[in-house]
């Protein structure tokens, strides 16, 4: 298989991962996508200088840099850095679980994967952590180990992961009203847990957004923050295939997605045993998201 048959393969794989976490059956729908590493149709958002990010006191960030808002209101969204010389790079984890899953959970599927965070933590790798709501209220104790982390910082990924545009890989959509409290609930349920390392940073469920969804987000002034390096790990059973795809991938200022949620990707912290020691050799340094957006 070729890299390029690899790549929409893992396109097409995230979105089977998507479909999955909704408990749909409908195929990727490519009308109406955000297309990958591409800003939406109204331009990029402007940054002002941002402020570096401080130290975690009591581990609770002071201040993270965000984008300014676009024409409008429209939330911004950020993709990668923009770097000519320095290698850094952001691993992204998403985890995933709907609003509707529970049952699912309790008859013993786990939509989490600690294996994966010992393992970041044994090789010092910081990371953003991209979480929905439900996913925080199933695995509080881990949700608040991750948030109390200075290693990690947790990020919106909507409380039920439904859709914020329609069509996106068959999850239900939600209004604009209804996608506003859907952000705020996600961050209550983080604040219940315990999660104090919170960045107003949000990702769109399945990164399906247009120009509306963007508008309705703007009251809760985050920046969304996409990727511009698909990992393939969404239901893969190849670690190797796994790091390939992202070695291939990652380049200065890159943002990687990939996934802490073990029924939907089984073998990704095997892939980072092999992704992280390899992009160190090749002179990369590892950032959250927060430290890739303050350059």
């Amino acid at each position: 298989m070729t890299l390029s048959v690899r790549k929409v393969a893992a396109v097409a794989a995230l979105g089977a991962a998507l479909t999955g976490c909704a408990g749909g059956s409908g195929a990727p729908q490519g009308a109406g996508q955000a297309r990958m590493g591409t800003p939406a149709a109204s331009g990029p958002a402007t940054s002002p200088p941002p402020s570096p990010p401080t130290s975690p006191q009591a581990g609770t960030p002071a201040r993270v840099p965000t984008l300014a808002p676009g024409p409008g209101g429209l939330t911004p969204v950020f993709e990668r850095a923009r770097q000519r010389t320095e290698k850094t790079v952001a691993l992204t984890f998403d985890a995933d679980m709907t609003s509707d899953q529970g049952p699912r959970a309790a008859s013993g599927e786990r939509f989490d994967n600690p294996e994966l965070i010992t393992a970041l933590r044994r090789l010092k790798v910081p990371a953003t952590v991209f979480m929905t709501g439900r996913w925080a209220e199933e695995y509080p104790d881990q949700a608040k180990a991750i948030g109390t982390d200075p290693n990690f910082e947790i990020a919106n990924h909507s409380y039920s992961h439904h859709a914020f545009k329609s069509p996106c890989y068959g999850l239900p959509a939600l209004d604009a009203p209804a996608a506003r409290a859907d952000v705020e609930r996600a961050f209550a349920a983080f604040k219940k847990a315990g999660a104090v390392n919170t960045v107003p940073y949000f990702r769109f469920p399945g990164g399906c957004y247009d120009e509306q969804a963007l508008r309705a987000l703007g009251p809760a002034k985050v920046t969304a923050v996409q990727w511009d390096v698909v990992s393939g790990d969404a239901f893969a059973k190849d670690p190797d295939a796994v790091a390939e795809q992202v070695l291939a991938g990652v380049k200065p200022g890159s943002l990687v997605v990939m996934h802490c949620t073990r029924s939907a990707a089984p073998v990704t912290e095997q892939a980072v045993e092999k992704i992280v020691p390899e992009l160190r050799k090749r002179g990369y340094r590892f950032v959250k998201v927060s430290e890739l957006m303050g350059k």
